[in-house]
């Protein structure tokens, strides 16, 4: 019995924007070696994807060229909103590192950005590697998927608007993630700050101490003592700064 395969324009239509609003999160997404890696790759990992979503996908008349090019438009921006509320996720631990760089001494190490392919610091390039890890070992990426799926059914391809709102939730979260990168090396920059003036003080004293140059031996090994100690929280200290961006997403996502 001959068994009929065909695809219905109206669900080519839906796949084709579902795959829009899949690639535009590519875009600004910062695990590492997904910038640099070949572009065939993430094309096939968009398609695959947009075709495990396929149950979701919405079945649209047939618009003409101009409407077609809109709701492309529409849903690559939402796409790229989602990868930049992400990225400001993931960066706000590379911020932190970065201020603990020049703190600790790690600055006058530089290593390649396995994102930019530029120079960075030793703790930035960990940090990022760090973070990219844990974005898959404490299961952000099921949550970002789950909430792909969840926005085809609230906020169906064809229905998105890019409002002035949107802008602002996505400022919101890079306030707040960016901040709390901050309030993580704080107290690690207070501690070091106090053995700089330790070590002033010091020298100050017995001027023929020669502090100076045991000065950045001991904040390195100050700051890989920190690190360490802060190494079994870290996975609780992700999921729970990822609390808030799971919220602006489903905000973005549901419309």
């Amino acid at each position: 019995m001959p068994t009929d395969l065909g695809i219905s324009l109206s669900s080519l239509v839906g796949c084709l924007l579902v795959f829009c609003r899949v690639t535009g999160v590519f875009v600004f997404l910062p695990i590492p070696g997904v910038r640099s890696g070949p572009d065939l790759a993430k094309v096939a990992l968009a398609i695959c994807i947009t075709l495990a979503m396929y149950p979701l996908w919405p079945k649209l008349v047939q618009p003409d060229f101009m409407v077609l090019a809109g709701w492309i438009v529409l849903e690559a921006g939402l796409g790229m909103a989602v990868g930049l509320i992400i990225s400001f996720f993931m960066e706000a631990f590379s911020f932190g590192a970065q201020l603990l760089s020049l703190q600790g001494g790690f600055s006058y190490a530089a290593t390649i950005d396995p994102n930019t392919e530029a120079e960075s610091t030793v703790l930035v390039t960990l940090s990022q590697l760090a973070a990219g890890m844990l974005f898959f070992a404490t299961g952000v990426d099921h949550q970002i998927l789950l909430s792909f799926a969840n926005s085809l059914e609230k906020l169906p391809p064809g229905s998105v608007v890019l409002s002035q709102s949107l802008g602002m939730q996505i400022v919101k979260v890079g306030s707040v993630l960016f901040t709390t990168g901050l309030r993580l090396v704080l107290p690690a920059i207070a501690f070091l700050l106090m053995m700089d003036l330790a070590l002033a003080l010091l020298s100050r004293i017995n001027a023929q101490l020669q502090v100076v140059s045991l000065a950045f031996p001991a904040k390195i090994l100050a700051t890989i003592l920190i690190l360490a100690s802060l190494a079994a929280i870290l996975p609780r200290i992700f999921v729970k700064t990822s609390q808030p961006v799971f919220e602006t997403l489903r905000a973005v996502l549901q419309g």
